[in-house]
């Protein structure tokens, strides 16, 4: 562990300062060196603290560190400030007699002056084990330097206790199931989490067997056992291959020069000594043929069902399309019932109006993740100016997210039903992406303004927050949780009024009997609930609520952790640090939204519009953008983008291609019934 240095604030002098009522408060920022293209620069990557006179932090020697000591008045007014290198106090230190601790006074700018007392550790065994970990916050201001990523667990896909993955599989594997090879050059198939078993994803629903997952339950066959008392135990013996074999359940080469693996005396199954314990007792059944004469059985039961006309629970069948006769894949869910009337896509015009990407000008890159990327873009000869979000169909496939996309496109077509949620004009497709043409809001993120700001003040930050409470209810009200909401994702129009953007990590169809749980989210905002494990609903998005109003007025995030194991911890145990100066009503609102249990948080229970943080609101106006905002962002032209980060608008505004290889074998039919064109869209390409 590296030396570090240990700061006790003792005192302060005013100077010249102009006299104040009551204590003022001293903030510490620690801050990195960093080497970039134009030389090291100071990088803050912890929050500030907020410390009160003749309290402890401790601060760990880097080369270039620095830490920098700021007086402010209760109101956070900064008042004077000084800048000091660690290095530098360490070395003060052992020039002095009492070389492990010292105390002195520190000169302030323009005036003031605070006193500190040092002490000097070589390592954490010098004084046991102190605590090194950086306090709470407790009053902040602006912290909120960094963009953060959203995360995304890999989807399961569960059937008979299995738990499988989309995987890449680097070497050649065979199917488990049909016993043929996995051909690809993405993710080629499923692999199971709990027994490594690999099948193609067209054997999934061909599996016949519960997952045996470990030694315990691997003799525990339940579904053949109950079922069909299929109980056959294998009889494995270690085995010299002459050849090059196959494990057949998990699929990959038998290594080794002798005794590679085992070989069954009945059936001569080939496994690795490791699977043994994981194999299903099918000894001599062909997975494949038995699983269609299953599915022959159950497709007659099925038939001879609908026949009955007495059956009422089969009615309402008629409105609903056979997947077979439709030729959609099973994966993609209809939309609620409540969407289709208020769908703005046209099928006839649909049919005969293609967008392509040659349509488009393309200008500068606004925004740039893991999915692909956001660039403004002309639509050329009307002079229209469009955010156009590109995708990557390998990246898409191989993430296992096409049902993701669809359902993104859902409800950004459900969005023109809200003026508080972004528009989607059309979405088109080539061989290699996926494109979505929205709305182009040169206002800006809140993330670019709050770090311009520091943080916003109560009208501003009241303001979008109730904009934001109308679009989350609109949603929740067609059954969809967000699950994505931070600063990064709200966005402000030319007129500073907020659209809620992104809605890749949407989910549909959601209840009190239809939860989610997939672990997802920025981990800054995810709630307890997920990072648990439990199921949830809307709940999640209250949560993250409370999080970006906590960071809109007071200008850095409720919980802290050097990792993002520390981080979470946080946000199960720890409660957020409210300054003094906020209003009652405001941590009244905060502390009910950062209620740990989903069922009572506020948004769930009680009426969140009625709570005193906005009795200044005129909810009727604001849901039909009569009220004025409180700013309007610096807006020069329509095709204006100096509200966006210029780390991106640095980057050529051009598409990565993806690997040819890759690009023949890609099942471009997952695709299919992505392109669509609004008719407001249409009007503009007819003209």
């Amino acid at each position: 562990m590296a030396p570090f240095l240990r700061f006790t604030l003792q005192g302060y002098e005013m100077g010249i300062l102009p006299p104040m009522d009551g204590t003022p408060t001293c903030a510490v920022r620690i801050k990195e060196s960093v080497s970039t293209e134009r030389g090291k620069t100071l990088v803050q990557k912890k929050p500030t603290m907020y410390l009160q006179w003749k309290s402890t932090f401790d601060a760990h020697i880097y080369d270039g560190r620095v830490i920098e000591v700021i007086l402010l008045k209760s109101s956070e007014e900064p008042l004077a400030k000084v800048t000091l290198g660690l290095s530098a106090l360490m070395e003060r230190c052992k020039t002095l007699k009492n070389k492990s601790q010292t105390e002195f006074w520190v000169d302030l700018y323009p005036s003031g002056r605070v006193q500190i007392s040092l002490q000097h550790f070589l390592e954490d065994s010098d004084i046991g084990k102190p605590s090194i970990k950086t306090p709470p916050p407790a009053e902040g201001v602006m912290t909120l330097n960094r963009r953060r990523g959203a995360v995304k667990q890999q989807k399961i896909h569960g059937i008979k206790n299995h738990e499988f993955i989309a995987t890449f599989f680097r070497q050649p594997t065979f199917c488990s199931v049909c016993k043929e090879f996995l051909w690809g050059l993405n993710k080629q198939g499923y692999k199971c989490k709990q027994c490594n078993a690999a099948i193609h994803k067209k054997c999934f629903e061909k599996i016949i067997y519960n997952c045996t997952g470990t030694a315990a339950n691997s003799v525990e066959t339940m579904f053949q056992r109950e079922r069909f008392n299929v109980n056959m135990p294998h009889r494995f013996k270690f085995y010299n291959y002459k050849s090059p074999t196959f494990c057949d359940h998990c699929g990959s080469l038998l290594w080794g020069l002798v005794r590679q693996g085992l070989k069954c005396d009945a059936c001569n199954m080939n496994v690795h000594s490791y699977c043994q314990v994981k194999v299903a007792n099918l000894c001599g059944v062909d997975q494949k043929l038995f699983a269609e004469v299953l599915s022959q059985f159950a497709t007659k039961n099925d038939t001879q069902e609908e026949d009955e006309p007495e059956i009422g629970i089969y009615e309402d069948r008629s409105s609903i399309a056979d997947p077979k006769a439709g030729e959609k894949p099973k994966s993609v869910r209809p939309a609620p019932a409540t969407t289709p009337a208020q769908d703005p896509t046209p099928a006839p015009t649909s049919q005969l109006l293609h967008l392509k990407l040659d349509n488009f000008v393309l200008h500068k890159v606004l925004g740039k993740g893991s999915f692909g990327k956001v660039m403004l873009a002309e639509l050329k000869g009307t002079g229209q100016y469009f955010a156009v979000k590109a995708l990557k169909k390998d990246v898409v496939l191989m993430d296992d997210d096409v049902e993701c996309t669809m359902v993104e496109k859902r409800v950004l077509s459900l969005a023109w039903n809200n003026p508080f949620l972004t528009h989607l004009y059309s979405t088109f497709q080539t061989k290699e992406h996926l494109f979505f043409v929205m709305e182009f809001l040169n206002g800006g993120d809140l993330m670019f303004h709050i770090q311009e700001k520091g943080r916003f003040d109560l009208t501003r930050a009241t303001f979008y927050a109730a904009e934001i409470v109308v679009g989350l209810q609109f949603l929740h009200g067609q059954g969809i949780i967000y699950r994505d909401l931070k600063l990064d994702n709200v966005m402000l129009d030319s007129d500073g009024h907020i659209k809620i953007a992104d809605f890749g990590m949407c989910k549909e169809n959601i209840s009190a009997e239809n939860k989610a749980g997939t672990f997802c989210g920025t981990p800054d905002y995810i709630a307890p609930e997920i990072l648990v494990g439990q199921k949830y609903t809307f709940s999640v998005d209250w949560w993250s609520f409370g999080v970006l109003v906590y960071e809109m007025l007071i200008g850095q995030s409720p919980f802290h952790g050097d990792s993002e194991d520390e981080l979470f911890e946080s946000i199960r145990i720890d409660t957020p640090n409210y300054p003094k100066w906020l209003t009652n009503e405001s941590r009244s609102l905060l502390e009910l939204l950062f209620v740990r249990e989903p069922s009572r948080r506020l948004g769930m229970v009680g009426d969140i519009r009625a709570h005193k943080f906005f009795q200044l609101i005129n909810w009727s106006a604001l849901e039909k953008r009569q009220v004025e905002p409180p700013y309007k962002p610096k807006v020069k032209s329509p095709s204006d983008y100096s509200n966006f980060d210029r780390d991106f608008l640095s980057e050529k505004a051009r598409l990565t291609n993806c690997d040819k290889k890759l690009l023949a074998t890609m099942d471009q039919s997952a695709f299919r019934g992505f392109s669509f064109i609004n008719p407001k869209m249409e009007q503009l390409i007819r003209k």
